[in-house]
C-alpha cells in the first residue's frame, strides 16, 4: 500500500506543490523561501519519518504570510490524501517534545473532522529572524488542521526563546503525527465506530 498525496495551489499571489509520502525515511527537500519555516517544515519531515518535497514560490515582496499560509493549507491537503480511507491507522496519538527551556505538547486524533487548541507563552517575541513572524504558528496549524481535517490540540506551558517555542511544537507534531498515521497490525478496519473517517 502507497500512502502518498499531492497537493498544488496557485493563485495570484503563490504558487505551491508539495508531496508526501507517510511511510517514508525522513528524506525532506523544501523550498519557501522564507528561512525560519523551512527550518520547521524539515523537522516535520525528518522527526516524522515522512518524505516531504515542498516548492513555494510567493509574493515574499510584500511579506511572507501569504506563502506560508497556502503552503500550509497545501500541506495539510496532500497529507489527507496520503492517509487514503485511513483503514489500519491507529487514529490517535500524542508526543511531549522539550527544546531547552521549552516544552511542547501535542494531542492528533485523525478524525476527519477539523478542530485546533493551541496556546503558547505569553510575551513572545514577535519575530524570529528577518521574516517570521511569531503570531503565524497559530495561523500555520489552523491552514493545516482545515485541509488534513484532523483534530489537534498543542500546548506550550512555558519557554523563553521564541525559536525554541515554535520549533519543538513542529518536533512534537511531528511525532504525533507520525504514530497517529502508523498502521495497526491488529486494526483490519477504519478505528471508528461510525465506520468512516
Amino acid at each position: 500500500m502507497t500512502r502518498t498525496g499531492r497537493a498544488e495551489r496557485t493563485t495570484k499571489e503563490t504558487s505551491v506543490a508539495v508531496e508526501i509520502d507517510l511511510d517514508g525515511h525522513g528524506n525532506v527537500d523544501v523550498s519557501t523561501g522564507v528561512g525560519f519555516y523551512d527550518h520547521m517544515l524539515d523537522q516535520l519531515g525528518r522527526h516524522g519519518l515522512f518524505d516531504l518535497t515542498v516548492k513555494t514560490d510567493g509574493d515574499l515582496h510584500i511579506d511572507s504570510h501569504h506563502t506560508i499560509e497556502d503552503t500550509s493549507l497545501a500541506l495539510g491537503a496532500a497529507f489527507r490524501e496520503a492517509l487514503g480511507d485511513k483503514r489500519g491507522i491507529v487514529r490517535f496519538a500524542n508526543a511531549s517534545v522539550p527544546l531547552d527551556e521549552s516544552l511542547a505538547h501535542v494531542t492528533v486524533d485523525l478524525s476527519g473532522r477539523p478542530y485546533l487548541v493551541h496556546s503558547e507563552p505569553d510575551g513572545m517575541a514577535p519575530m524570529i529572524g528577518a521574516d517570521y513572524d511569531t503570531t503565524m504558528t497559530r495561523h500555520i496549524l489552523e491552514s493545516f488542521v482545515a485541509q488534513a481535517q484532523v483534530a489537534l490540540h498543542v500546548h506550550v506551558p512555558y519557554g523563553r526563546n521564541a525559536h525554541h517555542i515554535v520549533e519543538c511544537q513542529f518536533k512534537a507534531l511531528a511525532r504525533a503525527l507520525r504514530h497517529a498515521s502508523e498502521i495497526d497490525p491488529r486494526q483490519t478496519g477504519i478505528p471508528s465506530t461510525k465506520g468512516a473517517l
